[in-house]
């Protein structure tokens, strides 16, 4: 019984529920939504360095010398006469304008590129239709020694 009033409660206590917002994601302080500006794909991206090293009479080798780049992009379409206004992508360069992002999710992210393309005009020059695309690259942390780096080994991980 016990533990069935702790499921009901930890299916409540989410970050949409806790702020009452229906969001998506929080880049910043900009908000992707379904109601605004949603994105329709999500394509995440991670590499990693391998040094070769040549050996005598034998096939090279590979030594694995760390993380490389993480990406993340995002494309969507907005219809700003339908929910959330012509503003949002000019919301979107000024979040990465801003130069910082932090996040307990995903952990910390620079935005590096918006793309726009604005089709489908009204009389006035106003679009109906915006499609949008975002490159993100992830912060590189310097790496904390340890309690603080297993955690944050583990929460980058996710």
């Amino acid at each position: 019984m016990a533990l069935d009033f702790f499921k009901n409660i930890s299916s409540k206590l989410t970050v949409n529920n806790l702020l009452k917002v229906d969001m998506m994601l929080l880049l910043g302080a900009y908000r992707f939504a379904i109601k605004s500006s949603a994105y329709q794909t999500l394509k995440r991206q991670s590499e990693y360095r391998w040094q070769e090293i040549n050996r005598i009479n034998a096939n090279p080798t590979l030594q694995f010398t760390g993380f490389g780049v993480e990406t993340i992009d995002l494309e969507g379409v907005i219809y700003p006469h339908f929910k959330g206004g012509l503003k949002q992508i000019t919301l979107m360069r000024t979040q990465a304008g801003l130069g910082s992002g932090n996040g307990f999710a995903f952990g910390r992210w620079c935005i590096v590129k918006i793309t726009e393309n604005q089709s489908n005009f009204l009389n006035d020059g106003a679009p109906r239709k915006i499609e949008f695309s975002i490159s993100l690259k992830r912060y590189g942390e310097d790496q904390k020694r340890g309690v603080k780096g297993i955690v944050q080994n583990v929460v980058s991980s996710l």
